[in-house]
């Protein structure tokens, strides 16, 4: 326990350096199904009241109005913005940066749960290993401070590997475990995925079936379905079980391909080789030389990964949570090389600096520094009448959660068409199809007219003569990748209505 102390406050300082050193988006889940739902008043009227001391203003998405997500996550941020208030503190860059602190807290805590897992089972050394490959992760820095559900599932997992019955495990709890994975299904359904495996391994191995159903499982799996419906019926006021609908939602209906589709080797060619990195053939190794009763870990990655390889939308992050488990056979492999354990150290250090530097500081970071741009117009007494419309593919920035203020903005909508409808279209399929004529035609009148467009620099020559007509000039050229793809482009521009043209 002595030597945790140092090690935590060391996983405190460099996930904190962590945290400030992310200032890139990753994917839209991270402010939309976390940030954005707390400023809406459905969400805090109920028991907390303003939150942010102002009304009427805030945006819930599509996926909240179907009971695809839960309020249990978002509740954690009404309460640290809560805090923030009665404190006198709830500024705008507080409210942007004490969630992901809070979030770099749990990481390092996982950090030293892993690294204590490891010293229990095996020795000190090998926990050693673990702990730098866990910490030397360019995609554990690149996510782990971000508020995603993945994220938190993630931590969760950790903890409760940490109470999991792996033979030679002095902490092992059924409870505890059982409990913090319970938690994680309610914060993410698909937690469940990873667990299946162990849960089972679990179960046939132990002496007791009976007991561990009857004493652990069915209670606890009744007071965090119990917990999970209060709440969620509290904020949105119906029952409804998140879990069956979004098992519904992406499974049965697989309704996700909405969003884009892959083919089924994406995660085997592509999703596990890019987040592993250079740990990989340090993976592979750890496999051939763990110890057998880790082999349940492995499963769980195999398992986990053709699971989600059935399933034709694919991301990154949904395979996030195993990769601690890859951590430990990583570890493995480092402590193994001896001679060579300090040069594969260095040369893991440095070939994850680069990628987490610049996937964290450079990549993507447009859409978060236009929106401190935006947050100027909150202090202008100009805010009243400014009309914000961002011409982006849906979701592309973040939204009242980063910028405080009841300031009037409007985004494209991409709902998925849920009735069954073939030539469904959506809002923003339909101005990309014909930007110059949509804006025509939603903005007949100059009284309609937003005070502020917004968009990436590649949809520019097509709308310059409107921009030109009505009056727009280029006021900002924020840089926002190296690698533009798409509608997505390098560069974000911002354009202020400055005249009133007669037409």
């Amino acid at each position: 326990a002595g030597r945790r102390v140092p090690l935590l406050a060391l996983s405190l300082a460099l996930r904190t350096l962590n945290c400030f050193l992310v200032r890139t988006s990753f994917v839209p889940d991270e402010y939309w199904q976390a940030l954005e739902a707390v400023p809406d008043r459905s969400l805090i009227s109920v028991i907390m009241g303003s939150v942010l001391n102002i009304s009427n203003y805030g945006y819930l998405t599509w996926e909240w109005e179907q009971g695809l997500r839960g309020y249990s996550y978002p509740l954690i941020f009404a309460s640290i913005y809560k805090a923030l208030q009665l404190l006198g503190r709830d500024d705008v860059q507080l409210l942007i940066w004490v969630p992901r602190l809070a979030q770099a807290v749990l990481a390092a805590f996982a950090d030293v749960k892993l690294y204590s897992l490891v010293q229990h089972l095996e020795n000190t050394e090998t926990a050693k290993c673990v702990y730098f490959c866990q910490l030397c992760s360019w995609f554990m820095w690149y996510s782990c401070t971000r508020t995603l559900t993945n994220t938190m599932e993630t931590i969760l997992t950790i903890f409760a590997l940490s109470y999991y019955p792996v033979k030679g495990t002095k902490l092992a709890s059924s409870c505890k475990y059982l409990a913090l994975i319970a938690l994680a299904i309610v914060i993410r359904p698909t937690a469940l995925i990873p667990w299946i495996p162990l849960v089972l391994g679990h179960f046939l191995q132990e002496q007791k079936k009976a007991d561990l159903i009857l004493r652990n499982c069915i209670p606890i799996g009744l007071v965090t379905v119990g917990t999970s419906l209060i709440v969620d019926r509290m904020f949105s006021g119906e029952w409804v079980l998140v879990q069956v609908n979004f098992l519904k939602f992406n499974v049965l209906q697989n309704l996700g391909t909405f969003y884009g589709s892959h083919p089924w080797h994406w995660y085997l060619t592509q999703g596990l080789p890019v987040i592993l990195g250079t740990h990989l053939p340090f993976f592979i190794h750890g496999c051939v030389l763990a110890p057998k009763k880790y082999c349940i870990f492995l499963l769980s990655v195999i398992w986990t990964v053709l699971v989600y390889s059935t399933l034709s939308h694919k991301e990154f992050r949904f395979i996030y949570p195993v990769l601690p488990f890859c951590m430990v056979f990583c570890g493995f492999s480092l402590n193994h090389l001896k001679a060579w354990k300090k040069p594969v150290a260095s040369f893991l250090l440095l070939s994850n600096l680069l990628p987490a530097l610049y996937t964290g500081l450079i990549h993507q970071r447009g859409t978060l520094d236009v929106m401190s741009h935006l947050q100027q117009l909150c202090n202008s007494s100009s805010q009243s009448q400014a009309f914000v419309f961002m011409l982006m593919p849906c979701h592309s920035t973040p939204f009242y959660s980063h910028v405080h203020c009841p300031l009037k903005m409007r985004f494209l909508q991409c709902p998925p068409d849920l009735t069954g409808n073939e030539n469904y279209i959506d809002e923003a399929e339909t101005f990309y199809s014909n930007p110059h004529g949509w804006l025509n035609n939603e903005f007949n009148t100059d009284a309609l007219l937003p005070s502020h467009l917004i968009f990436f620099s590649v949809l520019e020559q097509e709308i310059s003569s409107f921009l030109a007509l009505r009056g727009y000039e280029k006021t900002a050229n924020i840089f926002h990748t190296h690698v533009p793809q798409g509608r997505v482009g390098s560069h974000i521009y911002v354009y202020r209505r400055t005249t009133e043209v007669n037409r």
